[in-house]
Order: structure tokens, then sequence, then C-alpha cells
């Protein structure tokens, strides 16, 4: 029943003018009152309403007071109404055990005394509303309990669901909730957990148990404290340790009686690791710029000293600096941790230097601190030039056999020469023999070259200053390796046009030196993505050279105009692919700084006659 409904009285009389009689005497606010002229009528209202109170007359034709009330009775609907019974005639004992018998809770006599009938009514009116009252107050018991429900297992999802840890502790410290996240996160479940104090299984080290009880306590005892933050190292289960970021608030009483303290732990290992290692690295960083610049300082002073021409001086600067750029990004893709020897040797075979048919390398897999990886990287570029000018590399048949051992933290190298030139121990020491004796006996290790007419023997040790290396089996030949070959002739390129986009004067100038000395013709050098559009759209162009950013700006437009215009190109970068317009991966990338010979091999690819135009991706700009 809705509360904004009237109260409902049934008058069921046979006489019209009993029951506006009626009508009259019970009218009021907040009841309504439905009449019947017979015990069918009165069945029907019945099973249409709710009634608080049936008043019926005994005597009635074809259907009497009495047998009305008795089938109310039968009915589930019905069985709980009231009933007065109002009477003209004469009642007797019989007459009145019928009537209760058949549910009756009073008798009134005709004619009816209005003083005592508005009373009973009253008495029935108020029960009906206070039952509707009490039924409503039950509906909203109800629906704020199952509201209450509902939150409380939104609340548990949500705790259970949290990548946080939350606990709940009572006034003397000790648990009384224990979250799947603590568990996730800890180790113990709520059943170990729950019950024990702060300071018991360990899971706080000693160390910080008294002083954070002692901080609780002090929040708990101020009546103005809601909240804080603390940072506590916490203890797993299995006896890691974890830095921890604690968020508190005190639940309090009304009176301000402090009930229990909830954390919210958050785990921030990880984070304190990424922050040191940031901190590190900036430090890190500063100092290997610096080292860099100094290196790359020597290399040329070294480098002039010992050269007798600039096209000398060129071809053996490029390669020293080349074979340093190439170990700083091998490091750079371990967050400067270590380096792979084998990777070393394998970078010498990608830059071409070496012949990976005539080089055998064995040895177990070694990880190289990064200092000791630049300067291996260096020795290793010293020797195999050396082998290409004078020794095994320096004709056909001549091979190199490289292993090494791990004894300690001592890492020895032998490189052996077969085959070559005869050779005989220089009169005059270069930069390279400096170079390689005077960077390992600077760390405590040795260089020995030993010459005979079958070729040289490099005995070189080093220190590794790292862990112990894990003993792997010899590496397998790389299959991807294309043997080195000489440098294309001019011929190959002679005539045809490149378009070079470049916005660094001296590396635009050093790829237009290289494509003319060639016989190619070249367009540009186009600083901006205006110009190289422009020059696109006027020039007949074969193949492009293609920057991966001019200042600040990606070139993503650039590429999609030679690619409409069926134009290879080649992009020249200091990024790595990812950081290139990604529709077009698929075009080949020769990484600054460069050489002489990545440059012309790429222009010789360009302008093969097999079509190999990079297509544009699906949303690609066009």
């Amino acid at each position: 029943m809705l509360s904004h409904e009237p109260i409902k009285f049934l008058l069921v009389d046979d006489i019209e003018e009993n029951l506006r009689a009626l009508e009259a005497l019970l009218r009021r606010d907040g009841l309504a009152l439905y009449k019947a002229r017979s015990g069918t009528e009165a069945l029907e209202l019945l099973l249409a309403h709710d009634f608080a109170l049936a008043l019926l007359d005994v005597q009635m034709p074809q259907m009497d007071g009495f047998e009305l009330a008795e089938l109310m009775r039968g009915t589930g609907r019905t069985r709980g109404v009231p009933i007065i019974f109002i009477t003209a005639a004469a009642t007797d004992e019989g007459r009145r055990f019928r009537g209760y018998e058949a549910g009756a809770v009073d008798f009134l006599h005709k004619p009816v005394d209005p003083l005592i009938l508005k009373t009973k009514a009253q008495v029935f009116f108020d029960i009906a509303r206070q039952h509707r009252q009490l039924a409503r107050q039950k509906d909203e018991l109800a629906s704020s309990a199952a509201q209450l429900r509902l939150a409380l297992e939104r609340l548990q999802a949500h705790t259970d669901n949290s990548p946080l840890a939350i606990v709940e502790f009572d006034a003397g410290f000790r648990i009384v909730a224990w979250s799947k996240g603590a568990e996730r996160l800890f180790g113990w479940t709520p059943a170990e957990m729950i019950g024990h104090r702060l300071d018991e299984l360990g899971w706080v080290p000693e160390s910080c148990v008294g002083a954070l009880m002692a901080m609780f306590s002090s929040s708990m005892a101020d009546a103005s404290h809601s909240r804080g933050h603390d940072d506590v190292r916490c203890r797993t289960r299995d006896g890691t340790v974890l830095e921890c970021e604690w968020y508190s608030s005190v639940l309090r009483q009304a009176d301000g009686t402090p009930l229990s303290l909830g954390v919210q732990i958050l785990d921030v290992t990880a984070r304190h690791r990424a922050e040191e290692t940031r901190r590190l690295l900036i430090g890190e960083l500063n100092h290997r710029v610096k080292n860099t610049l100094a290196s790359v300082q020597a290399i040329a002073t070294q480098t002039l000293r010992y050269t007798r021409s600039p096209e000398q001086f060129s071809g053996t600067f490029s390669g020293r600096i080349q074979s340093l750029a190439r170990a700083h990004s091998m490091l750079s893709n371990t967050t400067w941790q270590d380096a792979s020897l084998a990777e070393l040797i394998h970078d010498q075979i990608d830059l071409g230097t070496v012949d990976p048919a005539r080089l055998s390398a064995r040895g177990p897999e070694v990880k190289l601190a990064p200092q000791t990886a630049l300067r291996l990287a260096l020795i290793l570029h010293e020797l195999s030039t050396n082998a290409i000018k004078y020794g095994a590399f320096a004709n056909d048949v001549g091979r190199v056999e490289l292993d090494w051992t791990v004894e300690g933290d001592r890492l020895e190298l032998r490189w052996r020469e077969t085959g070559g030139p005869p050779v005989s121990a220089p009169v005059k020491r270069g930069f390279g023999s400096t170079l390689i004796e005077s960077s390992l006996k600077s760390d405590g290790g040795s260089a020995v070259a030993t010459y005979s007419g079958d070729g040289v023997l490099w005995e070189l040790a080093m220190v590794l200053g790292n862990p112990e290396p894990i003993p792997m089996p010899p590496p397998a030949p790389r299959h991807d390796i294309t043997p080195a070959a000489p440098p294309p002739p001019a011929s190959h390129i002679e005539g045809r046009r490149f378009l070079v986009v470049e916005d660094e004067t001296l590396v635009a100038l050093e790829l237009i030196a290289l494509l003319e000395s060639a016989g190619a013709r070249v367009f540009g050098p186009a600083g901006t993505i205006a110009d190289a559009l422009a020059l696109i759209e006027k020039e007949q162009i074969d193949a492009a050279f293609l920057d991966g950013n001019l200042h600040g700006m990606p070139v993503h437009e650039v590429a999609a105009a030679l690619s409409r215009r069926g134009i290879r190109f080649c992009f020249v970068s200091g990024y790595g692919r990812e950081g290139l317009p990604p529709a077009f991966a698929g075009a080949p990338v020769v990484a600054k700084p460069f050489s002489q010979r990545q440059i012309l091999d790429e222009a010789v690819r360009l302008t093969a006659r097999e079509p190999n135009v990079v297509p544009l991706r699906a949303g690609a700009p066009g």
C-alpha cells in the first residue's frame, strides 16, 4: 500500500439510508469509505481493496453478515480484516458466539451510539495508520539495508581488486582487517595476520616498529588528526624488503574516541629504484658525454699525428668514430649495464671491416662493463683494420682465429692471423699499437704481439671488473651477414640523380661530396620540408637520402611525396628506427655517423633496376 493512499473502511448494509448515515458519521480526512448493499458486492470490493475495518450488517437478504464474515475468514487476502457487526436484533449468547467465531472483534446495536462508533473506528484508523507507517519504515530499512549491502560489496570488491594493501588496526595495534591486496603484496593470508600486533611476525622490521607505533599512538590520541603519510620498509613472507608508503586515517566515534586505524600501503620499491637509476644515469650521462668528447678529441689528435695525408686521416678517423658509436648504441640498448663480447665481434662484421667467412671466433659468453666494452671495441677495430691493410685480410686466403677464455676476473684473448702476406715487427709503432697496449695496461691488463712469417699473434689480457661469465657453447654462425665486398665502382651510380634532404650543413656537404665523387648528380641540400617538397615536384630524381628530422619537424610529408612519385629513399638519421615515421618502417636506414661505404652501397641499392618503392601504410599521410 502506498503511503499517500487513504485508510479504507468497508460499510455493508442492505439499506441505503443506513449506509448514508454511517458515511456521514465516519467521514474524515485520510479515510476512504466504500459501501456495499449485499454480501456479493462486498466480496467484490474486498478482492479489489485492502480494508482496515469492515462494518457488517448482520441481517441481509441472500447472504447475512455471519456468512460474509465466514467467507472473509476463509480467504487469505481478507482473513486479517477486522470486523464489527451492526445489528438491530436482540443478541443472545448463541448469536454472539457465532459472530466471534466468524471473526468479529465487536458488536454494535442499532440505533448506533455515534460516540461509541466514532471511538471504535478511530482505534482501527490509528492502528491502520501505524501499521502503514511501520510497513513504510520496514521498507525503508530493507532498502537501506540493501543499499548498505551493495555499498559494502562494492567497497569489498574495490578493496580486493586494489593494487594497494589495505590493513586495519584496533586501538591496541592488533590487525583486524587484511585485504586481498595485502595478501598479494606481502604473502600472508588474513587468517595468519588478523589478531596479531604490528610488532609481531616480523612484517615490519624491529628497527622501525617502535617509532611507527609511537607515531600511530600520537595520531589516535590527537582528536584533530585524521590522515597521515609515512615511509615504511616492510618485509614479505619470503624475506624480501619492500619500500612502502603508508597512508593512514583514524576512524573515531562521535565523541572522538578512536575506534581503529586504517592504512593503505603502496609498494614504491620500483619507483625508488627508478628514481635512483635516473639520478645515477644523469650523473653518468654527464660523465660519459665529457669522456666521449675527450675520447673523440684524442682519437682525432692521435689519428692526425700518425697519418700522412687528409685522405688517410678521413678514412682512419671515420672508422674509429663509427666503432665507438656502435659500441655506445649497444650499451644504450642495455641501459648502460653491460655489453656482450660476441656482439662486439659481430659488430665489426656488420661494419664490413671483417669477412665472416675468414674469421673464426670462439669462447664463452662474456658480459663487459661499459668502459671495458668501449675500449675493447676500439681494440677490435684496430686489429681488424691492421689485418685488412697489412695482415691476413690483405689477400684472398688469409684467416683470423679469435678465441678467448676467462680466469677469475681476467679475460684473455688470442688474435692469430695466418695465411696472409709475410709480416715483421714494425720499425715504428703506430697509433693502433699504442692504443691497444695503453688502454689495456691502464687497467692492469697486457698486450703482447708476436710477429712471424705466418702472421701476427696478439695475446691480450684485461680485467673484467664484473661477475663471472656464463659458459656457453661457441656462437652459431650468423646467416644474415653478407661477406664484405669492395666499395662499389663509381660507374654504378654515375649520372644518377640524387636528392639530399638534410638540415645539418656539414652532414649535407659530406653526403653531396660522397655522391658527386662517385659521378652522381645531386640536388639540394634541402634543409626544410617546403624546400624538399619543391625539389621533388620540380626535378627528375632517381633516389633520395632523407634526414629523419628537419629542425624538429617529422619528415613523413617528404617520405609520402617521394613514395607517390615512385622515388626510392633512405633515411640518414641519428635516431633509431622507432624515431622515424612509422608509416615507412620498411625504408632502409643509415645511422649517423656513417661511412663512405655505407652511403655508396645504399646509393647502388636505391638506383638498382628492380622496383623497391616503400609502400604507404594505411593511415599514412598522402
